[in-house]
């Protein structure tokens, strides 16, 4: 197991503020990855872009800490569930019971990272690469 070791000394404030953000991230994911999980709750993608650019503009200033592996590990995850939505698109077009299902798994595989996320960052703990 890799865990990551500040590399500099992060002030109480400094982590306390990068951790705040990382929370207000993850309940903006697991928001939209209930709501993908759960038919006609869709909360829409709105969350999830705000979600995403909070994790890119704020992602620097966690360099060097634990809590940085956190939010690449969020925007990985918004990344791959939207490549494989894409992928599996036309399974909706062609076929409704497979776009289904498929949209189903990836939706519960994106709910499973958020949780795993949120409960690592409960206990100061950085993410797996």
């Amino acid at each position: 197991m890799s865990d990551i070791i500040d590399v500099e000394p992060v002030d109480s404030e400094r982590a306390q503020s990068l951790k705040t953000i990382g929370w207000v991230s993850y309940i903006l994911h697991l928001i939209v990855a209930v709501g993908a999980v759960l038919p006609a709750t869709q909360p829409g993608v709105a969350l999830l872009i705000v979600a995403l650019v909070i994790d890119l503009v704020k992602k620097g200033d966690a360099e060097g800490t634990w809590q940085a592996s956190h939010f690449s590990w969020r925007i990985r995850t918004v990344i791959w569930a939207a490549v494989l939505y894409l992928v599996t698109l036309p399974l909706w077009l062609l076929f409704v019971l497979p776009g289904w299902i498929a949209w189903g798994v990836i939706s519960i595989w994106f709910l499973y990272r958020i949780v795993k996320g949120m409960v690592r960052m409960n206990a100061n703990q950085a993410m797996p690469d």
